[in-house]
């Protein structure tokens, strides 16, 4: 994701996240949230939570994030766009995250920018260029294999409407985005960044995060992104394990992103 200026400073105060969250019928109000009709928080009853990983124009965590994930048994997602499925130099990543059994989906063939920064309720694109970037960011899987039984989508920029939950809906494809408040999605931000976050406070933010919450992190999901641009060179991604082990310490459960959200893609048919 590539934000900048005054629209980033505000996603990352949390302030360009949308009041009036609603709750699914399949689930009670205290037990699941969801923004523009995307699901951003799992059963917040059940302590358990998914990472998620996305990528488009960078690979270079792919390695370590994979090992790390090996080593300590934790399934997770990976959302990558068409560019990211088609380029060569990551053939190799995608077959051995496949062989460890983690989640692999779509991130928009072309990474597009759905709704305008300023204009959320206004799309930037049709029902038929939403359908025919998907439908070719699935056809961008299907040629290295990549199948999956329930379809769900983190959009790019993580930014996008009613519209398009609902477009993706038509296609079997449960749109999906991160916890607000968490904070791991902006480690893809640079020191040239007037939002720019270190990797330590990144950290500190999601466990203040979980210490000021209701339900801590129970049903979270958390964004971090498989590469960074190179100016980043404080990579979130080296503090995976710790991450994951602190987790583990403090009682969660890592749970693949499609076990985590099935129940609300179940009950919304």
């Amino acid at each position: 994701m590539n934000l900048s200026g005054r629209f980033a400073w505000a996603v990352l105060s949390g302030l360009a996240w949308s009041a009036g969250l609603a709750a699914p019928a399949a689930l009670s109000p205290a037990a699941i949230l969801t923004d523009h009709g995307a699901v951003v928080r799992a059963d917040t009853t059940r302590k358990e939570l998914a990472l998620i990983f996305t990528g488009g124009d960078y690979n270079d965590g792919g390695r370590h994030i994979a090992a790390v994930l090996q080593r300590l048994q934790v399934k997770a997602g990976f959302f990558f766009t068409g560019d990211f499925y088609r380029h060569p130099d990551n053939d190799v990543l995608i077959r051995l995250l496949q062989q460890h059994g983690h989640y692999l989906g779509p991130h928009s063939d072309r990474h597009l920018l759905y709704c305008p920064w300023e204009h959320r309720d206004s799309s930037l694109v049709s029902r038929e260029q939403f359908r025919t970037d998907l439908l070719a960011n699935y056809e961008a899987m299907h040629a290295l294999g990549v199948c999956t039984r329930l379809r769900f989508f983190i959009p790019p920029y993580e930014w996008y409407n009613q519209d398009h939950v609902r477009w993706a809906a038509e296609l079997d494809v449960t749109l999906f985005n991160y916890t607000p408040g968490v904070g791991t999605q902006a480690d893809y931000t640079t020191p040239d960044m007037r939002a720019y976050r270190s990797s330590a406070a990144l950290y500190q933010q999601l466990f203040d995060f979980e210490k000021k919450t209701a339900h801590g992190l129970n049903g979270a999901l958390l964004l971090i992104h498989i590469g960074t641009h190179p100016d980043r060179t404080d990579k979130f991604y080296w503090l995976l394990e710790p991450l994951i082990c602190e987790l583990r310490r403090k009682g969660y459960r890592l749970v693949r992103i499609d076990s985590l959200l099935s129940s609300h893609r179940e009950g919304a048919r």
